[in-house]
């Protein structure tokens, strides 16, 4: 949103300003991993969610980086994701949600190839922080990461360093931060961001902003989930200000920052413009600060690191069934989840025409596959009459809900046909381009037995999440107290 008010104000540039500043901005590879994630089934209206990964780098490769960053032995050294951020923006464009992963979570990187060079980044030996997934071969590993472990698809990424935040934040201007007592972040080996404030509300703007959103030592434990809280509290302010001040002065400032700006962005191809990132402020801006929640994924220690816990797996669903994190989804959504679609455009072949692959999906991170799995359901076609059902050992996903994919329009019917067969609801019937023919896979709420019963569904968000509403302007973050000063 920012960025794409900045751009806006050098539209009186010309043409040639404005390819100019196409070319600042860098682009990289989407997806490095393996293994994708279908795009979600768009709902009645014809619209899909849409899932942004921000990605904040901490790279010295400059100058201005690195007296930014500190830290001068590391210059030129692999950047690292330090910041992570989903941004889900529902199908009807009604409500925005926020999920950020800590740094120092505990995770299995996929293995990457860089699409440039060929070079393929082995898949982590056991599980590593996630901040390291940006040096296997650039951001795209960073969103393959993220989809292995959520089932979430993103769309798009943008990733940015610590020069842009600053440029950015210096075209916001002020934007009001509180604390609980006065704070300098800054220990007695020299470490911390600087961040100095008196108690109370502040406005930050430049690079103190920055030092704000790299501050951990100094708020509430010193870790990282006190950081990704501080950083939620930023950027529901920052959000507030821009609605309230609906434009920025100074055309020549304005260009000077959409230089800077432009230069400091790394994206996806799908946004590597101006214009695109333009159309995609223009929908993420309407919505309003109410309905935006930011969240942290919820965790539990393990030693200094972190790792998801079962209320994860709850975030990530209500993201990937795409259900308000605020609870305000309209009622009619609520009370109609599963409405039946309208009738396919090619019906259904007769059942003992109708080719199957079933796959074993039950895997969770707490739980093994159920052995047999495949099998059985696959006996249980038959049995009903689809002779043309087949188990497929060769691929074990990980799906937390029984699903029926299909590849094409004119297999719907068949997939639906099967889906009716077994009580799978119609929501669980998929188009992903990822299978070739009609494909069930056996989820973890399907463990055992022969007759499907939809899980009831808990759509509220965990409290672990620490869920934080954009219209919320009383925050204020506590500071240890062994960084407070008189």
């Amino acid at each position: 949103m920012l960025l794409a008010a900045v751009l806006a104000g050098t539209a009186g540039a010309g043409y040639l300003y404005y390819e100019h500043l196409n070319d600042n901005i860098r682009q990289d590879a989407l997806n490095l991993g393996d293994s994708k994630v279908a795009a979600p089934t768009p709902n009645a209206a014809g619209q899909t969610p849409l899932n942004i990964l921000v990605i904040g780098s901490d790279a010295r490769d400059s100058e201005e980086n690195q007296q930014l960053g500190g830290a001068r032995e590391t210059f030129g050294s692999t950047p690292l994701a330090d910041v992570q951020m989903l941004v889900h923006l529902s199908a009807d464009r009604s409500n925005m949600s926020v999920v950020s992963m800590p740094r120092d979570t505990l995770l299995e990187i996929p293995k990457c190839t860089d699409p440039e060079d060929g070079t393929v980044y082995p898949a982590s030996e056991g599980r590593v922080m996630t901040n390291q997934s940006l040096g296997h071969g650039g951001p795209g590993c960073t969103v393959a990461t993220w989809q292995e472990l959520t089932g979430i698809h993103i769309d798009h990424f943008v990733m940015v360093d610590f020069a842009g935040v600053v440029s950015m934040a210096d075209a916001v201007g002020g934007v009001p931060v509180c604390v609980d007592a006065n704070i300098h972040s800054r220990d007695g080996e020299g470490h911390g961001s600087g961040l100095k404030l008196e108690k109370g509300t502040h406005p930050v703007k430049g690079e103190q902003a920055l030092q704000w959103l790299r501050t951990r030592y100094g708020f509430e434990d010193g870790s990282d989930l006190a950081r990704a809280k501080a950083q939620h509290m930023y950027l529901n302010s920052m959000v507030r200000v821009l609605r309230e001040n609906a434009t920025l002065s100074s055309p020549n400032r304005l260009r000077r920052l959409a230089e800077e700006a432009t230069e400091a962005l790394t994206v996806d191809p799908a946004l590597d413009s101006v214009k695109k990132l333009y159309d995609l402020s223009n929908e993420l801006r309407t919505v309003k600060p109410e309905r935006i929640t930011m969240t942290t994924m919820p965790n539990r220690y393990v030693g200094a690191r972190v790792e998801p816990t079962e209320d994860a797996e709850q975030l990530f669903r209500l993201v990937r069934e795409d259900i308000a994190l605020d609870g305000k989804d309209t009622k009619d959504a609520k009370e109609k989840p599963d409405a039946e679609p309208e009738p396919p455009a090619d019906p259904a072949a007769p059942d003992d025409e109708l080719a199957v692959q079933v796959r074993n999906g039950t895997r969770t991170n707490e739980l093994g596959t159920a052995p047999g799995r495949a099998n059985a359901i696959a006996g249980l076609l038959v049995e009903r009459g689809f002779t043309k059902a087949v188990a497929d050992p060769s691929v074990l996903p990980s799906e937390d809900r029984t699903v029926i994919r299909y590849p094409s329009a004119d297999l719907e019917g068949d997939a639906r046909r099967v889906a009716k067969s077994l009580g799978i609801p119609a929501s669980s019937v998929k188009r992903s381009t990822d299978v070739s023919g009609v494909t069930l896979v056996v989820g973890a709420d399907w463990r055992e037995g022969t007759a499907y019963r939809e899980p009831g569904s808990d759509d509220s968000t965990p409290e672990s999440a620490q869920a934080l509403n954009g219209a919320d302007d009383s925050a204020c973050m506590h500071v240890n107290p062994g960084f407070t000063w008189s």
